[in-house]
């Protein structure tokens, strides 16, 4: 069927313990606390204060600047106060606490949007907030928008979720097939240059094929194809080769080689608020781990604390050594257990002290695994290496000479590495290093 070599080969466990568990409805949180940078770009501004009465649905940050989203109040009650929140990433960036009442009373303005041509459609999905919930957080109507600079013929539906134990997505194509669907008619009508939509599924979600399947057969644009269940399958350049053989060249963009992608959750809630004009402002969250009581999936409002849902989960079992946003490939530690989840949140998952203590690493042994597995045909000992060299202008001479920014941080190299180096973490590194000295350059 294809004439091209699939990127990624790495087999890792998938643990999809929850992939059959419909989402679960969260009660309302006590409060809810969202920081006003949940996506790429430029941060949201508060347009409301401490002491606002707010209701779900209401808009409390304007977007700021064309990569930026709104974000909304995701409970009814008031807000206590606009704070400092330290990210996970180490910037600080203002949030809104806003303490619940308990009624999840909806806004009085929630109205479908007027929806009539390319131009009304992009602004719908600018105003609805939505940003790119395979947790990347790119805002859609950014992404959308390129069709204006480019001939987007095919469209990539990404439904892989090869991250473990995530099923967020799982869920979407199961109980959400009729937004799934809607969300293809939307992008039919207003992208009329596209003749082809590609829904990407990893193997291991037989389900999943079989209801996009059904879903689909009476449309010819759309093709269900079965992806191999090999690591990082869903990342974005890696789906796009795996589907269509197109490469996106270092520094381009997918609407560069004619193609869009967009992750099917994201997909099935364009459709919702176009259809209801009900904002962004829960998200359906995977609980699993070694430390959790009951694996579940749970539909919860965004600036929920991952406290409050480990306690609507019925809690730990044994005590915890890491909690991560997201899975264990390329999740983030949380710094505590009143950390908020976001809009990119798609999963918590609590480890063991067993299954998170950190094994000293050895010596490279030079047995070249990280090489074979990296999906961009990087070598991740050099970025190592590279990244402990003195000078700081060769340092950096060096990083770019390895095409260091083409790392996706996936972590394949680390989990095959039998010495268990830090690899990604010295490649992260190197990244912010880069960064900041081109940003210090720039402003001399």
């Amino acid at each position: 069927m294809f004439g091209f070599k699939f990127l990624g080969r790495t087999h890792i466990p998938h643990h999809k313990n929850t992939a059959e568990m419909p989402p679960v409805k969260m009660t309302p949180p006590k409060e809810v606390l969202l920081p006003m940078s949940q996506h790429i770009g430029a941060p949201a501004t508060p347009v409301v204060k401490a002491g606002d009465e707010v209701k779900v649905g209401q808009l409390i940050a304007e977007p700021t600047g064309y990569v930026s989203s709104p974000i909304y109040a995701s409970v009814s009650g008031k807000v206590l106060k606009i704070e400092d929140y330290l990210r996970p990433d180490g910037k600080t960036v203002p949030a809104i606490r806003i303490a619940s009442d308990g009624l999840m009373t909806l806004a009085e303005d929630i109205a479908p949007p007027t929806v009539s041509d390319f131009d009304s459609f992009i602004e719908a999905i600018r105003l609805s907030g939505l940003v790119g919930l395979g947790g990347a957080g790119f805002p859609t109507s950014v992404k959308l928008d390129a069709v204006k600079r480019g001939d987007i013929k095919t469209v990539i539906i990404n439904g892989a979720e090869c991250e473990p134990y995530l099923t967020s997505d799982t869920r979407t194509m199961l109980d959400d097939g009729e937004s799934v669907f809607d969300g293809i008619t939307l992008l039919e009508k207003y992208i009329p240059s596209v003749d082809k939509f590609i829904f990407g599924i990893e193997k291991n979600k037989p389900e999943c094929i079989e209801e996009m399947a059904r879903i689909f057969r009476d449309n010819p644009k759309v093709s269900i194809l079965p992806l191999p269940s090999l690591y990082p399958q869903g990342a974005e350049k890696i789906i796009i080769y795996n589907t269509t053989g197109l490469v996106v060249p270092e520094g381009k963009l997918p609407a560069d080689v004619g193609v869009l992608v967009i992750n099917v959750t994201s997909l099935s809630v364009l459709a919702k608020y176009v259809k209801t004009g009900m904002p962004l402002v829960e998200r359906c969250v995977t609980l699993d781990g070694s430390a959790l009581a009951n694996p579940m999936n749970v539909l919860a409002p965004i600036g929920t604390s991952v406290r409050e849902l480990v306690e609507f989960s019925g809690g730990f079992k044994e005590e915890v050594g890491k909690v991560l946003f997201g899975g264990p490939m390329m999740g983030v530690p949380a710094a505590n257990l009143d950390e908020p989840i976001t809009k990119t949140t798609g999963g918590i998952t609590a480890m063991n002290i067993k299954d998170s203590t950190e094994q000293e690493p050895t010596a490279c042994i030079h047995c070249g695994r990280c090489v074979e597995t990296c999906p961009m045909g990087l070598n991740p000992t050099v970025f190592a290496k590279a990244v402990n060299i003195e000078g700081l202008e060769d340092r950096m001479a060096r990083l770019e000479e390895y095409s260091i920014n083409l790392c996706m941080e996936c972590g394949a190299c680390s989990f095959v590495c039998p010495a268990r180096r830090p690899l990604v973490q010295s490649i992260r590194l190197g990244k912010a290093t880069l960064r900041n000295h081109k940003l210090t350059n720039k402003n001399k």
